[in-house]
């Protein structure tokens, strides 16, 4: 696990386990962890990498639902989770998914956890809309298409976007839910990065304005010839063209051709 600073408000910490991001966040002597990091010693670090910092603790955010997103109650175990009402709904229709998720994983890489995953308190944050942080106020905006569920989180002072599992320099993208909402996601973030110092994707860590306008350029075009029936490997944005991605956007078209 590594730990980058992005501005005197905001660290960002990156997994081992696919580069998976969680972002720390104060403001006035408050502080959220959105999201989380995967392997069981990274989440022991967690609290003492924030004391360390100087960084408060008062809640948890995650920016939807998949399992990996959901695992900051291992390390903050008595702390509530808010998510965007459409997460505590995916939650509520689901029950034990992500902790059947977790087992799996956790038995495939033969890893032992000190206890559980319990979600505990989840409350459900209407998006979009806003979540006060100390003296200043997150900003919440609808993020489905990779999933049916989520939230991006924008934080104005630090000029910070945390996306969820979008924008990455890694992974393509994966329209789970839908192509036209997940380009009409990247509709709505166009204006935050143009306005952005960094995004932080949920895989691959911060990126700066720059970089990331012309990975949303990138996911943009693959989804639009994903949907007008672009198979072969040239379908994949330049760098993302390894093994793993061409698993991903082969599943990309099973799934285009159930919905068919």
């Amino acid at each position: 696990m590594r730990a980058i600073g992005v501005h005197k408000d905001v660290i960002v910490v990156e997994s081992r386990a696919w580069r998976t991001t969680a972002t720390v966040v104060r403001s006035g002597g408050e502080g959220f962890v959105i999201d989380s990091p995967v392997f069981p010693d990274e989440l022991e670090l967690l609290p003492a990498l924030l004391e360390q910092a100087g960084f408060p603790f008062s809640g948890l955010l995650a920016t939807h639902g998949d399992w990996d997103h959901l695992l900051g109650r291992l390390a903050f175990p008595r702390s509530a989770l808010g998510v965007a009402e459409t997460t505590a709904a995916r939650l509520r229709a689901h029950p034990g998914a992500a902790q059947r998720a977790l087992r799996d994983f956790d038995e495939r890489h033969y890893l032992a956890r000190p206890a559980p995953l319990t979600l505990g308190s989840v409350e459900a944050l209407p998006v979009p809309g806003y979540c006060g942080l100390g003296d200043g106020e997150l900003e919440l905006h609808p993020a489905d298409g990779h999933t049916v569920d989520g939230m991006a989180i924008w934080i104005p002072w630090a000029k910070v976007l945390v996306c969820g599992d979008y924008l990455s320099t890694v992974e393509i993208p994966t329209p789970e839910a839908s192509i036209d909402g997940y380009l009409a996601t990247l509709a709505r973030f166009e204006p935050l990065v143009a306005q952005a110092a960094y995004i932080v994707a949920g895989h691959g860590g911060p990126l700066e304005r720059s970089a990331a306008r012309a990975l949303l350029r990138e996911d943009r075009d693959y989804l639009e010839g994903l949907r007008h029936g672009r198979r072969d490997a040239s379908a994949l944005p330049p760098g993302r063209r390894d093994g793993e991605q061409r698993r991903l956007h082969a599943a990309n078209l099973a799934r285009l051709t159930e919905h068919v």
